[in-house]
Parts: C-alpha cells; structure tokens; sequence
C-alpha cells in the first residue's frame, strides 16, 4: 500500500526533477528523501525515477503514476481543508510570500496579532521581489502589488495604495521647489526601473500633465528608495505607507500635493488547483482588516 507521505515526496522530486531539490524544498535530508522514493518503488513494484549524475527523468511508471498522485494528495488536502472549515478552525502550515518592503512595514506587524486569533496556523513568511514559481516554492499565498502578469493562480484584490511623488527638505531648499510638472524636467528624478519612465500627473478626473525621463538613478527597493530621497538624492514616487512616516517626521516633503497621486493595486494569489482553505481565508481577512486599519496609510480597501 502507498504511504502518503511517500507519495508526496515523489510529487516534490518529479515537479523539481531533483532528489536534492525536493530535500530542500521539504526540509528533509537528501536520504530521507531518498529511501522514501525507494519505499514507494517497492511498494509500487516499479521504477519511478532514473537518475544520472546530472539528470533526473520520469520512466513511463512514473509519468503514469504523478497525475494519479497529485489528485489523491489534492483531495486529501480538500478533506483536511473541508474539515478544519467545519470544525470552524484553521490549523496547518501556512506558506506566504510578500515583497520586502510590504512585507516589513505592513504584514509583519499583523503577524503577533494573527497568531494570537490562530494559535494552530503556523505561518512560514517568505520575502521575495522576482516573481516566484508557486508550485515550486509550496506558497500556499502570494503578495504583489502593481499590474498582475498572467500566471492562472487567483487573486483577491487586497487594497489599493497610492504612490506619492516626494524629495527631501534640504533638497528642494537647494534645487527649488517644483510648481508645475513641467519643471520636474529640470530635476533629479529617480525610479524603480531602469528604463525611460512615465509619471502622469492629474486634477480631478482630468488628466493634467505627464513627464517622460531617464532617471538619474535606479533603486528597485523602495525602503532603500526612502533612504536616499531623505539624504537628498532627488525626487521619486514612495507608496504612502512609506512616506506618511518620513513626512510626518520632517524627513520628506511631498512634491506637487495638489495633483492625485498615482495608485496601484495590491493582490493576494492563490494557486487555482486549490481551494480558498480555513487557513488562507482567515489570513486574508485579516490582512485586509490590517490595511484599512494602518495608520501611516491612506490605503483603501
């Protein structure tokens, strides 16, 4: 008879076609994994995996078996899931994944409070910028913000935040302060990629002025985008959350206020191949609640 646990190793190591791959991913040593996959051959009665000392494939058994396998360890999960709903208590492992700065300036904050609510989910965060492979990497919830490329995992809209175009006040005191948007072509303006860039600037629902630059420098970080806009290295666009503190402190002024600011969307996504479980949906509502609540933000939800 199969061992689920088996069972899931081999998912791991043929989604990663790798034995050391799978032990990472697993937090198990290589051997675990290893005998594991051999306890499942035997069982089986034969050969999953043919390894080489760079390659690892599927035989025909084991590409017959893994769609059988991901639906049995699917539908275990559902039961698990469906029954930690009725029991009216989420519990398990839950893997989220977030952007640096929002990850320690807006999730980790909720993150004592959410444990105290749901002492029997254990929360795994993990930080990352890139776009990560879910399957791969096991996150069972992801946090973006800005434009969503398609990646047929679900998303849930979180909040939207607004982008605040600021420089600090020893750099405008030398510069100038910019009247209009037309003057910010005489700046030092900075961005988060490095290509030529686009601000629009609007009044209303009326779209005012726009001004396209090569910026003078790129940080693709913005906690490290704040550090050097309050050491007087340009102008640039914050998300409020960021800025509202500095601004507050006198660190940072805001640049053409009367102008809307830009705003970006901020999503939570969850694999499509599995349900909205206790454990994600509780997070959620509280990451949401967390949001509207913040006080450095004028995040609406």
């Amino acid at each position: 008879m199969m061992d689920l646990v088996d069972l899931r190793t081999f998912v791991r190591i043929a989604e990663l076609r790798s034995v050391s791959a799978a032990a990472r991913s697993l937090d198990a040593p290589k051997s675990s994994i290893s005998r594991s996959l051999a306890r499942l051959e035997a069982s089986i009665g034969a050969v999953l995996v043919e390894r080489s000392t760079r390659h690892l494939r599927l035989t025909d058994a084991g590409t017959l078996l893994l769609p059988h396998a991901l639906r049995i360890l699917n539908d275990v999960d559902e039961a698990g899931n469906a029954l930690g709903s009725f029991a009216g208590k989420p519990r398990g492992t839950l893997r989220v994944n977030a952007p640096f700065t929002f990850a320690v300036g807006l999730l980790a904050p909720m993150l004592p409070g959410f444990r105290t609510r749901h002492p029997d989910v254990r929360v795994v965060l993990t930080i990352d910028n890139r776009t990560i492979d879910v399957l791969a990497e096991e996150a069972d919830l992801v946090v973006r913000i800005g434009t969503l490329a398609e990646s047929g995992l679900i998303s849930r809209r979180l909040a939207t935040m607004h982008l605040w175009t600021c420089a600090s006040p020893a750099y405008l005191a030398a510069r100038g302060v910019p009247a209009s948007v037309d003057d910010l072509g005489g700046h030092d303006l900075l961005d988060r990629a490095d290509r030529a860039t686009k601000w629009t600037f609007r009044t209303g629902e009326r779209e005012e002025a726009a001004v396209e630059f090569q910026p003078v420098m790129v940080v693709p970080e913005p906690a490290a985008m704040l550090v050097v806009l309050v050491g007087g290295g340009g102008i640039a666009r914050l998300p409020d959350f960021l800025a509202a503190p500095a601004i507050a402190r006198g660190e940072l002024v805001r640049v053409l206020p009367a102008h809307e600011p830009e705003s970006v969307d901020v999503h939570a996504l969850y694999p499509s191949h599995r349900s909205l479980s206790a454990k994600v949906r509780v997070f959620i509502d509280a990451l949401v609640v967390h949001l509207k609540a913040h006080p450095a933000s004028r995040i609406s939800t």
